[in-house]
C-alpha cells in the first residue's frame, strides 16, 4: 500500500493512505488544493495543490474531485458592497409587494 507523507502544521510530519487524502482539483488551478485529517491532532489541514502535487497525488492513488467554479463567481466586481440594510429594506419590499414581476418591470429603487 502507498503511504503519502505530509506535513500538519501542528504535528510535523505524518503518513497518509491515499484514502486520508481528499484532493480537489479546480478549473481555476491556482484553487486546488488537497487536505487531511491529521490522525494525530484531527485537525483538518488544507493545502495548495500545484499541478506537480496533483500528479504526484494521483500517482500514489489519490481519487480526484473536480471542482468547476462558475464564470459568475470569477467575474470582476464593482459598485457598493452590499449592506445589511440593503438586505432588509429589499425584504421589507418583498413583504409589502403583492406583485413582485410589476415591481421589477418597473425598475427596483429601495433606497
Amino acid at each position: 500500500m502507498t503511504t503519502i507523507k505530509a506535513s500538519c502544521p501542528c504535528c510535523g510530519d505524518v503518513e497518509l493512505t491515499p484514502k486520508q487524502v481528499r484532493l480537489v482539483v479546480c478549473s481555476a488551478k491556482e484553487r486546488s488544493f488537497y487536505a487531511f485529517d491529521c490522525p494525530q491532532c484531527k485537525d483538518e489541514v488544507r493545502k495548495p495543490a500545484s499541478e506537480d502535487v496533483v500528479a504526484l497525488l494521483v500517482s500514489g492513488g489519490v481519487s480526484v474531485e473536480r471542482w468547476v467554479i462558475p464564470a459568475e463567481a470569477m467575474e470582476e466586481r464593482r459598485g457598493a458592497t452590499i449592506a445589511w440594510d440593503d438586505v432588509l429594506d429589499f425584504a421589507l419590499v418583498l413583504d409589502s409587494c403583492d406583485d413582485l414581476a410589476g415591481l421589477a418591470g418597473r425598475g427596483l429603487s429601495v433606497r
